[in-house]
C-alpha cells in the first residue's frame, strides 16, 4: 500500500478514534473537521447515536463566513461551548479526527475550554 498524504490522514485517525474507544467512559465525543477553507465540529453521543449539538465556521450568525483562519475556529470553539452547555454537557472527549492538534484545530480546543467545556 503507498503511503502517500491521504492513508497517513487515516491511518491517523482511525489511531485516535481507536483510543478514544477504549477509554470510552459514557462522555459525548467532540468530533472536528478541518477542510481548506471551513472548519466544523459536532458533540456525539456514541451511545445513543446522535448529535447533540453542532457548530460550524459556514453559519452566518456566527459572522465568520469566508475567513480562513485561527479566530474563526476560535468563535466556532466558543459557539460549541454554549451549545453544549444548553444541551447539558460539561465534559467532552476530544476527536481531532487525522488533524494534527496545532494551528485552527488547538485554537477551536483552547476557545471550548474558556467557553467552559472541559475536554
Amino acid at each position: 500500500m503507498a503511503t502517500n498524504k491521504r492513508t497517513l490522514f487515516l491511518k491517523r485517525r482511525l489511531r485516535v478514534r481507536n483510543k478514544l474507544r477504549k477509554v470510552n467512559t459514557g462522555v459525548p465525543r467532540l468530533s472536528v473537521h478541518r477542510s481548506n477553507k471551513n472548519i466544523s465540529v459536532q458533540l456525539i453521543d456514541d451511545v445513543q447515536g446522535k448529535t447533540l449539538a453542532a457548530a460550524s465556521s459556514l453559519e452566518k450568525d456566527l459572522g465568520i463566513v469566508g475567513t480562513n483562519n485561527l479566530e474563526a475556529a476560535a468563535k466556532v470553539g466558543s459557539a460549541i461551548a454554549e451549545r453544549a452547555k444548553a444541551a447539558g454537557v460539561t465534559e467532552a472527549q476530544f476527536d481531532r479526527g487525522g488533524f494534527l492538534y496545532h494551528g485552527k484545530i488547538k485554537a477551536l480546543a483552547d476557545a471550548a475550554r474558556e467557553g467552559g467545556l472541559k475536554i
